[in-house]
Formats: structure tokens, C-alpha cells, sequence
């Protein structure tokens, strides 16, 4: 009898203490991490290239006023892009 009881109560026992236990407290943490972001900067728009229009019958001096011009613009066309990459930086 005397073990029946002693067996109750600590069963008893083990089971309060499984409802004794206070709630999880909630705390939020500031976790400082670099992420990486992508890039909004606007790229800017492919101009109309001087040399587009050549035709194989123009004489050698348009085409190479085209060529010098189109790489004038090609010039300006990349310090376009590399201001919107280094926008990005």
C-alpha cells in the first residue's frame, strides 16, 4: 500500500512539474550581416550607331567619317554605363 501511494505522489510530482514551467519568453535580436542588394541604377539607352546605315557601294571616306563618329559615341555610350555601375558601389 505504502509503495502504491509512494508511486501516486511521485507521479504526481513529475507531472506538476511539467506544468510549472514558465512561458518561452520572446525577445527579437538585431542581427547585424551584410546582404547583397541588386542594383537599380538605369542603364542608359544603346544610342543609334553612326555605322548602322553603311552600304557597301559608300566611298571610303563616309565610312570612315561613320567609323570615327560611331566610336566617339561608343566612348560616350560607356562612361554612360560605368556612371551607372559606379552608382551602384
Amino acid at each position: 500500500m505504502k509503495v502504491q501511494v509512494l508511486q501516486v505522489m511521485l507521479a504526481g510530482l513529475l507531472l506538476a512539474g511539467c506544468t510549472a514551467r514558465p512561458a518561452p519568453e520572446v525577445r527579437y535580436v538585431r542581427v547585424k550581416v551584410p546582404m547583397q542588394v541588386p542594383c537599380r541604377a538605369p542603364g542608359g539607352a544603346v544610342p543609334p550607331w553612326a555605322a548602322a546605315d553603311l552600304w557597301k557601294t559608300d566611298s571610303l571616306e563616309v565610312k570612315v567619317r561613320a567609323l570615327l563618329a560611331e566610336r566617339r559615341q561608343r566612348i560616350g555610350y560607356e562612361k554612360q554605363l560605368e556612371a551607372a555601375v559606379g552608382a551602384c558601389r
